[in-house]
């Protein structure tokens, strides 16, 4: 009876057990199966964060050889200290171009010749701060220089140094010492007594807000201790001995956790319905492992792509690059294309960033649609691409090349607004078995350079001779620096504006011009923009408007006209430096005409804007030179605060062609009038021209029929002979 009792419990709790077995083992191997998913998760997590401050370590010692590999940069610290330019491209430069904390200038005896640092007023107590981190690293490359070692250097990293990871007042840093060296190799240094650059930047702050937004870290925070709690994930940060600083940590990404939070509920009350249970375990299991894939897709997929376009970002074009070398064929064709937009920026200045976010859409499917059969295409940032080929011919590169130039040309329609931009292309070519992912970009980023010093809206393919162009335009720039440090290369030239009426002198424009020893004269097309690029216009500017003002205080009675450059005209100081020479010369702001040009007035902060009014309620005066070439010349018109408009010379060659451009003309005129404006034609070349305009009404004159632009003695001479004919008439 007892055995019946027995038996019969035990088959009614039978079915129990075996269900709660069931519900147990399926709630078991899920637990499990979260676990194991939790975990590669996180792992994929920590590796992400261990690359990403790997990576940074790197680019902050790139970012150094940007300026400490360089001739000037070692004239500058040793030879000739100037403490402004050191700032300008050691120092605070770093900070405001690069987002480096901090920058330090050592000399060779460890003395502290140049500090800052983000916050810290006071170079001493800002160098104090990091000295007990940065001197180590100082002493060792110090070491290693006076024993010539060249250990890591290549073509990317160009000279030795040193970097670790440090905790700087309880923050978690990158410290970073490199020598500042000749990058010609024309001067020489004293192994181990080279001044030293030392650069900060600091691990916590805006750097973990970077993280979080771009790999979508949820609260990431740096921690001296693993003390934030047992549900968060940390890292820790290790300087080269294997010192841990301490630790990043954050609340990560559980996708199994997730997926049991949903899950337990169900299982809760899977013992009334086992099968139906099963069931809806079973899809609900399918659902979750969908959404993880798609997560884990799409986090990926955001890693390795511009989230704008879609096209794959720098990191993963550079992977893909090196698979396309490293799987090519021997003599398998391979092509490297970089495209630059051009007047990319006009129109985020003028339309708004909306706009050009919408345009570079646009221009990522034209892109895609012309070059479908290409193995990469990438936006590196801003208005950057790349395209990368395979097996195809120079002559069909050539012709994509066209195409691509061709499509980008076409208008683009925005809000029912057509928008017009180019595009400028830079080639390299290589073979599978001669191809080097860094070499062949390097290739593409020169000739790409080449192509618009060229003009834009064109190709050009890498050559030999590129190279040596490159260094022919280094040693210009050496030049150049040589010729504003003293000599008589740079010389000013004036060509006379004429009255339309009575054919009278009424005002010069100063026109620079470089007599270059060897090379000849040099026109300003081509050192110009070398000047706005090595940071020299502001010397040019000064150097041109000291001459104009000293030819106004020898011809009184007429008006002088500078061109000033946008660059000169965004200094918060440009107003004062121009009244300051003015009061030099003891010349009337009145007599003193600024030449600009519309894209100077494209400034968001305002600054040229703010010039331009101190400068006018001072009485100087400002010409629009280059009217109607803008991109909006007509409709910008009305809100244009200048005294005179100068017409461009394409306007004025074009008369009396089928397609003449004299309705264009009397149009600007009649509207510049309108608006109490002068108006001055630029080339006039022909008597029917000058006869032409007279008749629309233009009010002064300027071109080679009339004169050429002349030194100060020619033009001593004409003034002359023009007086004698006065008082003699």
């Amino acid at each position: 009876m007892n055995y019946e009792k027995l038996a019969l419990l035990l088959k009614s709790i039978l079915p129990l057990a075996i269900a709660l077995s069931l519900v147990s083992g399926v709630y078991l191997a899920l637990l499990w199966s979260a676990q194991q998913s939790d975990a590669v998760a996180i792992a994929r997590q920590k590796q992400l964060i261990e690359l990403v401050v790997s990576k940074m370590q790197s680019s902050i010692a790139h970012d150094q050889e940007s300026s400490t590999v360089w001739d000037d940069a070692v004239r500058r610290v040793t030879k000739d200290w100037d403490r402004t330019w050191v700032d300008s491209n050691l120092g605070s430069w770093m900070h405001s171009y690069f987002r480096h904390d901090g920058a330090f200038v050592i000399s060779a005896d460890l003395k502290l010749m140049y500090a800052y640092l983000a916050g810290e007023a006071e170079e001493e107590k800002a160098f104090s701060r990091v000295e007990p981190q940065a001197m180590p690293l100082i002493l060792r490359l110090q070491k290693r220089l006076s024993e010539g070692d060249q250990e890591g250097t290549s073509d990317q990293v160009l000279s030795i140094g040193e970097s670790d990871l440090v905790r700087v007042e309880g923050r978690p840093a990158i410290v970073s010492v490199k020598p500042i060296v000749s990058d010609t190799g024309d001067i020489e240094q004293e192994p181990g007594r080279e001044f030293l650059h030392l650069a900060i930047r600091f691990l916590d702050g805006d750097f973990l807000t970077e993280i979080s937004d771009e790999y979508l870290f949820e609260d990431m925070r740096f921690s001296v201790v693993t003390d934030l709690g047992e549900t968060r994930s940390y890292v820790p940060l290790a300087s080269a001995s294997g010192e841990v600083i301490g630790y990043f940590s954050w609340l990560p990404f559980r996708p199994g956790s997730n997926i049991m939070a949903a899950a337990t509920p169900v299982l809760l009350v899977s013992g009334l319905c086992l099968l139906v249970l099963t069931t809806v375990l079973s899809a609900v299991l399918r659902r979750r492992s969908r959404r993880l894939q798609a997560s884990q897709a799409e986090l990926t997929h955001l890693a390795l792509h511009d989230p704008l376009t879609g096209l794959a970002n720098r990191a993963s074009f550079n992977s893909q690059l090196s698979r396309v070398v490293d799987t090519a064929a021997a003599d398998q064709a391979i092509a490297l294309l970089y495209l630059d937009l051009d007047r990319f920026k006009q129109v985020n200045d003028t339309l708004g960033h909306p706009v050009g976010d919408r345009l570079m859409v646009e221009v990522a499917r034209r892109l895609k649609d012309t070059a479908a059969h290409a193995a990469v295409i990438a936006r590196l940032g801003g208005d950057e691409f790349t395209i990368v080929l395979q097996q195809i011919p120079q002559d069909e590169v050539e012709r994509l090349c066209g195409a691509l130039i061709a499509a980008v040309r076409r208008p683009f329609e925005i809000d029912g607004q057509p928008v017009l931009i180019g595009l400028t292309i830079g080639v390299a070519l290589a073979t599978g078995d001669a191809a080097d992912p860094v070499e062949i970009t390097r290739k593409a980023d020169i000739a790409l350079y080449h192509a618009k010093s060229a003009g834009k809206n064109r190709y050009a393919i890498f050559g030999p001779h590129m190279d040596e162009l490159v260094q022919m335009r280094r040693d210009l720039e050496r030049d150049l620096r040589s010729a504003l440090d003293g000599g008589r290369q740079l010389e000013v030239f004036y060509q006379p504006v004429y009255s339309a009426v009575s054919r009278a002198i009424v005002s010069l424009e100063a026109l620079l011009r470089w007599r270059h020893p060897t090379k000849g004269m040099i026109t300003p097309d081509a050192f110009i923009p070398l000047a706005e690029e090595a940071g020299l216009i502001d010397r040019l500017g000064a150097f041109v408007l000291r001459e104009a003002c000293s030819t106004a205080r020898d011809f009184p009675g007429l008006s002088v006209a500078v061109n000033v450059s946008a660059i000169e005209l965004k200094q918060e100081s440009y107003a004062g430096q121009v009244l300051s020479i003015l009061r030099q010369y003891d010349i009337q702001p009145t007599v003193l005409e600024l030449e600009i040009t519309e894209t100077t007035l494209m400034d968001d902060a305002g600054i040229c804007e703010r010039n331009i009014a101190q400068l006018r309620q001072a009485g100087v005066r400002f010409a629009l030179d280059d009217f109607g070439t803008g991109f909006s010349s007509f409709s910008r018109l009305q809100s244009l605060d200048v005294d005179r408009i100068k017409i461009d010379r394409c306007f004025i060659e074009g008369f009396g062609s089928v397609a003449g451009s004299e309705a264009i003309v009397r149009s600007i005129i009649s509207l510049a009038h309108a608006k109490g404006l002068r108006t001055t034609a630029e080339g006039v070349e022909t008597g029917e021209q000058s006869q032409t305009l007279q008749e629309f009404g233009c009010d002064e004159l300027q071109g080679y029929l009339l004169s050429k632009p002349m030194p100060k003695t020619s033009l001593i001479e004409l003034l002359g002979a023009v007086r004698g004919q006065t008082s003699t008439g």
